[in-house]
């Protein structure tokens, strides 16, 4: 049977942070599930680092894992710490930018039609 969460162990307890390493003055990824209905990645900025503006067509949810980050919804800004969320709506601007080193989760569900 295939694995639908990759890159991590499975059945055993884990920090997520640690899943994920910093590199100065680079963001790295690390995808653990990729369909046509979801995505859930792993991120780790160094702090300057940034996404820029850009929509997806799906509703991402950031899950903010260690430092602090710049989230622009819409021209609006919210910073997120570790252990807060905020849902990013699908077709609205935003944007991701590293005001400390900054680790997150994203989960994007995308519509069914897609």
């Amino acid at each position: 049977m295939e694995k639908l969460i990759k890159n991590i162990a499975h059945s055993t307890p884990l920090n997520l942070a640690e899943q994920v390493q910093y590199l100065e003055g680079q963001i790295v990824s690390k995808t653990l599930a990729q369909n046509r209905h979801h995505s859930l990645t792993l991120f780790a900025f160094d702090k300057g680092e940034e996404i820029s503006t850009h929509a997806s067509e799906g509703d991402a949810m950031v899950l903010a894992l260690d430092g602090q980050g710049r989230i622009t919804i819409d021209g609006t800004e919210y910073l997120l710490k570790a252990g807060e969320a905020i849902v990013m709506p699908a077709n609205v601007p935003h944007a991701v930018f590293a005001t400390e080193r900054f680790k997150m989760l994203l989960t994007v569900f995308f519509p069914n039609d897609r």
